[in-house]
C-alpha cells in the first residue's frame, strides 16, 4: 500500500482544527483547563459510545472472548473518565468563579452524548431530551439510541446464544464464560456509580448547592442519579446465590 507523502501526525490527528477548539471567554488562568476537561470528556463519551456499540454486536453474536476484551477497555476508559475529576478539583471554588459568569446557560447537564449514553445503558425517560430542540441533532441522537436495543437488551441476547433462557443464577452457577460478562457488567454499572458520585461531589465542592448553569438544580439534581443502579437484576440476583 503507497504511503501518502503528505499524511503528517498533525493532519492525521487534525490537530490543528482540535487545538484551536479552545477559545476561552475570559483572561482567567483556569478556564482554559476547564474548557480542555469537558472537551476531552466528551471525546471519551465518544469512545465509549463507539466500544459499547461493538459490545452490543459481539454479544447478540455470541462472542463472549470479544465482549470480554471490549468490557475491560470500556471499563479501563471510564477509570480514566473519572480520574479526571481529580484535575478538576485542583481549581479552587474561587477560581471556577472568575470566570463561571461567561458560561451562559451553557452547562455539562446539556451534553447530548452523556444522554445518548444513559440511553444505550438503558434509560427510557423522555425527559432526558426534553430541553432539546425538536430538530436538534442532539435530540434525534438521544430519541435514537432510545428506539435501539439498550446493553442489557443484548446481554439478555447473548444469554440465549449460550443456551441461558435469562436464568441467571444457572449462570452464576456455572461460572464461566456468561458469568465473567455478567461481572463485567456489574463492573460497568460500579463503575458509572462512582463516576455519579465524583461528579456530585465535585460540583459540591465547587459551587455548593447554587443552580447550574444550564438551568438545572445543580448538586440537587446530580445527588438525585445517585446509587440507581444500571443493570438492577445483577445485583438483586446475589440474595439467591
Amino acid at each position: 500500500m503507497a504511503q501518502d507523502a503528505s499524511m503528517t501526525y498533525t493532519s492525521y490527528l487534525a490537530l490543528d482544527e482540535i487545538l484551536g477548539a479552545q477559545r476561552p471567554r475570559s483572561d482567567e488562568h483556569d478556564e482554559m483547563l476547564f474548557i480542555v476537561i469537558h472537551q476531552v470528556y466528551e471525546l471519551w463519551f465518544k469512545q465509549l459510545l463507539h466500544e459499547l456499540a461493538y459490545l452490543q454486536q459481539r454479544l447478540e453474536a455470541g462472542d463472549t472472548a470479544r465482549a470480554i476484551r471490549t468490557l475491560r477497555r470500556i471499563l479501563t476508559v471510564l477509570k480514566v473518565v473519572v480520574a479526571q475529576i481529580d484535575v478538576l478539583e485542583t481549581m479552587t471554588p474561587s477560581q471556577f468563579t472568575s470566570f463561571r459568569a461567561r458560561l451562559d446557560a451553557s452547562s455539562g447537564f446539556q451534553s447530548a452524548q452523556f444522554r445518548e449514553l444513559e440511553a444505550v445503558l438503558g434509560r427510557r425517560d423522555e425527559r432526558a431530551f426534553e430541553h432539546y430542540p425538536a430538530d436538534s441533532p442532539g435530540r434525534r441522537r438521544i430519541v435514537e439510541a432510545m428506539a435501539r436495543p439498550s446493553l442489557w437488551e443484548s446481554f439478555q441476547a447473548y444469554l440465549k446464544t449460550q443456551g441461558y433462557d435469562g436464568d441467571l443464577a444457572r449462570v452464576y452457577a456455572d461460572d464461566d464464560g456468561p458469568a465473567l460478562v455478567a461481572e463485567h457488567l456489574v463492573d460497568l454499572d460500579e463503575g458509572m456509580q462512582e463516576w455519579r458520585y465524583r461528579h456530585v461531589k465535585m460540583v459540591e465542592r465547587t459551587i455548593g448547592d447554587k443552580s447550574g448553569t444550564g438551568g438545572s438544580s445543580g448538586a440537587e439534581y446530580l445527588r438525585g442519579t445517585l446509587f440507581r443502579p444500571v443493570f438492577p437484576e445483577l445485583w438483586a440476583i446475589r440474595r439467591d446465590l
